[in-house]
Formats: C-alpha cells, sequence, structure tokens
C-alpha cells in the first residue's frame, strides 16, 4: 500500500526548555538542573508524527531567517517530513520559552515570530494541499491561511482534519469545509459553550467530531450516523505533552489509508499513549511499530461493567 499523502498547515517553534526546583515567581531567580532545545510548535509537530506514523508528510509553515529556523527544519526534515516549501522569512523565528518545575508545573512564554507572517499561500502551496489525501491544519498560524488551505482541499477532494487549537471561535467558511473536527474540552467550550456534557453540540458546526477526554478516552460523533466512545489505553504516564499531537497524525493516516474512522480512532488512541510514555513532544512521537505494538496487544481501559 501507497504511504498516505498528509499535508500539515500550521506552526512551528523553537522550544527552549529549563528544568528547575520550582518555576520563579516575579522577580525571581532560579538555578535550573537542565537545559534542552526541542523542534515544537502544533504544526511541526503533527507533521512529524503523521511521517512517523507512516505517512508521506509534508509540512507548510514558515521560519525564520535565525539560527533556530536552520535547526528547526533540519530536525523536522530530518524526522522524514518533506520541507522543500517551508518558508523562510526574515526576522525571528517562533520560540516558547518553557520553565517544568520539580512536580511538573509549568510555565510557558511563546513568541509566534515567523508564525504570523505565513498568509496568502502560493500555487505550489496550494498544489501539495489538493494532491494530499488528508490535509492537517491547527490554529497557530493566522485563520485566514488555515481556511485558504480548507477551501482548496475541499475543492481538491483532499480530507480535511481540523486540531481547533489553540482554542476561539472560527469563521463559518472555515468549519463548512471541514470534515472531522478534533478538540479537547477547551476548546470544545471555545466553539460551542458546552464539554463532556454535551459533545454533540459540535456537530452543529462540523460533519464529524471528535472530543478527546484524556484517561477517559474519546468521544466521536456523525451528524448524519451515531456516536461511539473509544477506549484509553492505559500506560505508565510520563508526560502527556505531544499525545494530543500524536493521536490527531495517527487519526490522520489511518484514515488516509482507507481504515474506518472507528478502527483509525482506536489505532490513533494507541499513538497518544505511546507518546505519553516518554518525556517530551516532538521527541516522544511514536514511530509505527510501537503504535501496532500497544494497539495490537490492547491495553486498553474497560468501561465499568
Amino acid at each position: 500500500m501507497d504511504r498516505p499523502r498528509v499535508v500539515v498547515v500550521g506552526g512551528a517553534n523553537m522550544d527552549l526548555v529549563a528544568m528547575a526546583p520550582k518555576v520563579p515567581g516575579p522577580g525571581e531567580t532560579v538555578v535550573g538542573t537542565d537545559f534542552l532545545t526541542v523542534a515544537g510548535g502544533k504544526g511541526a509537530n503533527l507533521a512529524i508524527a503523521a511521517a512517523r506514523a507512516g505517512g508521506a508528510a509534508t509540512f507548510l509553515g514558515a521560519i525564520g531567517s535565525d539560527s533556530f529556523g536552520v535547526t528547526l527544519k533540519a530536525r523536522i526534515a530530518a524526522a522524514g517530513v518533506e520541507t522543500s516549501l517551508v518558508r523562510v522569512v526574515y526576522g525571528a523565528s517562533g520560540v516558547a520559552l518553557v520553565t517544568v518545575g520539580a512536580t511538573g508545573e509549568h510555565s510557558v512564554v511563546v513568541t509566534p515570530g515567523a508564525n504570523t507572517a505565513f498568509t496568502t499561500l502560493t500555487e505550489a502551496e496550494l498544489s501539495a494541499v489538493r494532491a494530499a489525501d488528508v490535509l492537517v491544519a491547527q490554529v497557530e498560524v493566522p485563520v485566514e491561511t488555515v481556511t485558504q488551505a480548507a477551501l482548496a482541499a475541499r475543492a481538491g477532494g483532499t480530507r480535511v482534519i481540523l486540531n481547533a487549537a489553540p482554542p476561539g471561535r472560527l469563521p463559518t467558511e472555515l468549519l463548512d469545509a471541514v470534515d472531522l473536527l478534533v478538540v479537547n474540552e477547551v476548546e470544545a467550550r471555545a466553539l460551542t459553550g458546552r464539554g463532556r456534557e454535551d459533545p454533540a453540540a459540535l456537530l452543529s458546526l462540523v460533519p464529524r467530531a471528535v472530543l478527546t477526554l484524556g484517561a477517559q478516552g474519546a468521544w466521536y460523533g456523525e451528524r448524519d450516523g451515531g456516536t461511539a466512545h473509544i477506549p484509553a489505553f492505559k500506560v505508565d504516564l510520563v508526560d502527556s505533552t505531544g499525545a494530543g499531537d500524536a493521536f490527531t497524525a495517527a487519526l490522520a493516516v489511518a484514515w488516509g489509508e482507507g481504515r474506518d474512522l472507528v478502527d483509525a480512532l482506536r489505532w490513533a488512541s494507541a499513538a497518544g499513549a505511546a507518546c505519553a510514555r516518554r518525556l517530551g513532544a516532538s521527541v516522544s512521537l511514536p514511530q509505527r511499530a510501537e503504535i501496532d505494538a500497544l494497539f495490537h496487544g490492547d491495553g486498553l481501559v474497560r468501561d465499568a461493567g
């Protein structure tokens, strides 16, 4: 079987992560215990996760002309993602400054940098979207760009998955072009004012929706069909950062392979769980063999009764 073509439109940041005994308060200096730089941003994470899950992934986004941009592109490409269409814009790349305390508390400051300049898709970028099996988008880049990509996908017969993160209201023009919406509770409430008490409210916006619920799995519904509960996989949780991106990317790959959506969602659930077994975001995104091993080994969290 040919690898499904997955195009990701979204943001890329260099994550500068400092570990310390605690997160410093205003005016306070704390001596840290470790430091690392990690390629991040939801768009880059989704593209890397799709490649590792077995997709032929292409990333569409923007990086700066600084040294962070060079490193970002190299690390995304090293993960097997096609980066020939990544834009380089003069100035700073997106950066996330992350401080993580010993008990897991953290603080984050994000400066979007080049991500804000990712506007008005070129014909080459639009052609890549139209040629894909699945478009995966999120809104760390201007929503007008995401809308343009979704409309091009719809015109080209490409399926559109939208991860509505970060949370906020979205234009009707974009939602009308979405085939499948993936949100967590915070994002669902931003869109409909409802969470797990009424996930079907999402179906007033899109024909298919997934509400992720962490250890409780996920809810899936179709406007013209039924609903399903997707169980979580039981793993030793180390760090849930990136698990949502692993879930969404694996879902795109599985759907692009022609799997039934409920089966695709179960496989995606295994991807999210596998990611949560390791520390970090992009560095913890699982390879396909790891997803398959967890999926076929079961390990599902069963409903009571």
